[in-house]
C-alpha cells in the first residue's frame, strides 16, 4: 500500500454545503483514506457511516473503526440504502461523494491503476470479478474501441484497439501503455498517450458511470427533507451526469424551442436549485495538483417524493 498522503479536494468547500449540525446522520459515500469522514466527526455528529467497496480503504481507516459515532461498511456506495438498513438507518442528514479513483489506488503500482508505475494490469477497486487485463484479452476488438472511444474521450479507439487485439495477452501496465505510446507517438505535450485508455479501461472495470448514477438515486432516496448532497467529480462524464440529475430533479429542465417544446412537469422537484458549481483554487491546486480537475455540486432535498431510478445508462453513439 502506498504511504503518499491522500488530500481531500475541496475539503471546505464540502463542509460548507453539507452544512453539518450536532446529531445529524451522516453518510460518507466514498470513504478512501477518511478524509471527509475525519473532518466531519468534528462536528459533533449522531453518527457518521462511510461506505467503500475497496478493502484497502478499510485497512487506512481501522484506527476509527470502532469508535462510537462511526461505522464503516464494505459495500459500494450503489447499495448505501441496502447497507444503511442492515443497521437500521433508513434517512440521513447529509451525504457526500468524491468520485473516481483516490491517490491511494494510483499510488499503489501493484493496484494496477496507473501507467507511470509497472504493476499487474488490475484496476479493480473492489479487488473482486473482471479485471482490465481480462476485459482487454477476451473483448473484441470493437467491445475495446467502444469502451476507449466512450469513456475516454479517445479519437484513435479504434487503431488502439486493432493493436490491443494483434498483440495480446497483456498482463502488465508497462506492456500496454508501451504498446499505445508506440501506436500514437508523442501524444499531445505534458500529457502521456496512455492517459485516455486507461481512464477508459478503469471506469468500465469498475462501472463507475453505473454506479454514480445508482449512488444519485440511493442518496435522493434516503435524504431528509432539508438533506444536503455534495458531489466532488473529476471526469466530464461524471460531472455531466451529477449536473444532469440535479437539474432535472430539481425542475431546472432545459429551456425549450421551436424544435423540442418543453412537456409539462410531471413530479415535483426532489431537489431545490442546486448551488453554482464549485471549482479549486489557485492555492488548492498549486498545494495538490490532483485537485485541478476537480468539481463540486450540491444541493437541499426537498420533502417531495424521490424519483426512483434513472433510465438505461448504456453507452450509446458511435466512434471514430
Amino acid at each position: 500500500m502506498s504511504a503518499a498522503p491522500h488530500i481531500p479536494v475541496l475539503l471546505a468547500e464540502v463542509l460548507a454545503a453539507l452544512a453539518l449540525k450536532p446529531g445529524d446522520l451522516y453518510v460518507d459515500a466514498t470513504l478512501g483514506a477518511g478524509g471527509y469522514l475525519r473532518a466531519a466527526r468534528a462536528h459533533g455528529l449522531g453518527h457518521a457511516y462511510g461506505f467503500d467497496r475497496d478493502p484497502q480503504a478499510h485497512v487506512l481507516n481501522a484506527d476509527i473503526a470502532g469508535a462510537d459515532d462511526v461505522t464503516l461498511i464494505r459495500r459500494p456506495f450503489s447499495e448505501m440504502a441496502e447497507g444503511l438498513a442492515d443497521h437500521g438507518v433508513t434517512a440521513v442528514d447529509a451525504i457526500a461523494f468524491d468520485i473516481g479513483v483516490s491517490s491511494m489506488q494510483i499510488d499503489t503500482a501493484e493496484r494496477g491503476f496507473s501507467f507511470q508505475a509497472d504493476g499487474p494490469l488490475d484496476m479493480r477497486m473492489s479487488q473482486e470479478g473482471m479485471s482490465a487485463a481480462d476485459f482487454i484479452n477476451s473483448a473484441s476488438e470493437e467491445e475495446i474501441a467502444d469502451v476507449l472511444f466512450h469513456l475516454g474521450d479517445e479519437r484513435a479507439s479504434r487503431r488502439i484497439a486493432r493493436a490491443i487485439v494483434a498483440d495480446r495477452p497483456f498482463a502488465r501496465t508497462s506492456e500496454l501503455a508501451g504498446l499505445i505510446r508506440r501506436v500514437l507517438g508523442r501524444g499531445e505535450p505534458g500529457k502521456d498517450p496512455a492517459t485516455r485508455s486507461f481512464q477508459a479501461l478503469r471506469i468500465h472495470v469498475n462501472d463507475e458511470l453505473g454506479q454514480l448514477d445508482a449512488g444519485l438515486v440511493a442518496a435522493e432516496r434516503l435524504l431528509k427533507p432539508g438533506g444536503r448532497l455534495a458531489v466532488v467529480s473529476f471526469h466530464s462524464a461524471e460531472d455531466r451526469r451529477v449536473k444532469n440529475f440535479l437539474r432535472d430533479r430539481s425542475g431546472q429542465a432545459p429551456a425549450a424551442s421551436r424544435h423540442a417544446p418543453l412537456a409539462a412537469p410531471t413530479r415535483a422537484a426532489s431537489f431545490e436549485k442546486p448551488m453554482k458549481a464549485v471549482r479549486p483554487s489557485a492555492t488548492e491546486i498549486a498545494r495538490n495538483p490532483r485537485a485541478r480537475s476537480a468539481t463540486l455540486r450540491s444541493a437541499v432535498r426537498t420533502a417531495a417524493p424521490a424519483w426512483g431510478a434513472l433510465g438505461g445508462t448504456a453507452i450509446e453513439g458511435g466512434r471514430t
